[in-house]
């Protein structure tokens, strides 16, 4: 008899191929919700809801290190992207460099999100600009009142403000009560007619080719997890969702690459394709422990240094051992 399993995960191309079972998770019989990341990390983090699941890579960094977290890794990343897009300012406050953010007034929906995580690191390592040089206003992006998901114990010199209970970031931001927000989603006041808010970085794309170039960094934002009592009962488990989510994966990029129809409303898709395999290799989107370890370690650096998980991980502690070795024919 398989293995039933909740799996909750957001609906991306390249875990389509499970969820239509294009491709099969060896011994298990799945039960996928495809649901948003928000709804997923807070049901995880709070409750423990699913079996296997996306989760934000801060939370489950900031979990394991202090020892309770309910899920260990697999090496499988379903989002990643560079956030100098995470970075969005009042284009009318003088603003015209990371350094022009020190002493301003930033919204940040939870400061321990990932995103949060890699353009606090990003603002540091390339432009001086630390946590604690900025005053951070936590709040709700578009509806109010959202609180940590997890609570945090920060560094005496991190400034952290919480919104007013009846505001929103994106409504303070409109309305000049802050300077900029960091976070995962753009605000619905960016882009509108006439405003002023607009991105730190005005070619945001060719500033992150560039870091990649200098750092080979592409930036991690979700793990899969799965719930650490399953893997000590069940220990081929690991290795069997790493197995299938690569092939799923493998899959959705020979979807991708058949332009003569696009799976996608984008035009020049194969274009950008090859510009990308191009600056960034074959597998631009690699899964596995050691293909991503210079991207996991900058993480936990940053992690550690922002004053978010108590102790320095070690990229080993965040996987089970079942899932970080394949075999070879």
């Amino acid at each position: 008899m398989k293995l039933e399993l909740s799996i909750a995960i957001g609906d991306y191309d390249r875990v389509r191929p499970l969820v239509d079972e294009t491709v099969r998770i060896d011994g298990v019989r799945p039960i996928f919700m495809l649901l948003s990341a928000e709804e997923i990390f807070f049901r995880a983090m709070r409750h423990a809801d699913f079996d296997v699941c996306e989760l934000s890579l801060s939370s489950f960094v900031l979990r394991t290190a202090r020892g309770d977290n309910p899920y260990v890794g697999v090496p499988v990343f379903p989002s990643r992207t560079f956030r100098h897009t995470a970075i969005v300012i009042r284009q009318d406050r003088g603003i015209h460099a990371p350094a022009d953010l020190k002493g301003r007034r930033i919204g940040t929906p939870e400061y321990q999100l990932t995103a949060c995580v890699w353009a606090r690191g990003l603002l540091q390592d390339e432009f001086g600009v630390r946590p604690s040089d900025v005053i951070w206003v936590r709040g709700g992006m578009e509806q109010p009142g959202r609180v940590e998901k997890i609570a945090l114990d920060l560094p005496p010199d991190v400034r952290l403000e919480s919104a007013p209970p009846d505001r929103t970031l994106s409504r303070m931001l409109e309305q000049g009560e802050i300077d900029g927000i960091v976070g995962p989603r753009l605000p619905s006041c960016f882009g509108t007619a006439g405003s002023p808010v607009g991105w730190l970085f005005a070619d945001p794309a060719g500033a992150a080719m560039d870091y990649f170039r200098r750092t080979g960094v592409f930036p991690i934002m979700h793990v899969l997890g799965v719930r650490r009592t399953l893997a000590e009962r069940h220990p081929w488990l690991p290795a069997a969702l790493a197995k299938a989510f690569e092939r799923a994966k493998s899959i959705a990029l020979e979807h991708l690459r058949d332009t003569s129809a696009t799976k996608v409303m984008l035009p020049f898709v194969e274009e950008q394709l090859l510009a990308v395999r191009r600056e960034m290799g074959e597998d631009y989107w690699p899964y596995g422990l050691e293909p991503n370890r210079k991207t996991l370690e900058t993480f936990l650096r940053h992690h550690h240094e922002q004053g978010l998980s108590p102790r320095r991980v070690a990229v080993e502690e965040l996987f089970h051992p079942g899932s970080v070795e394949t075999f070879k024919v």
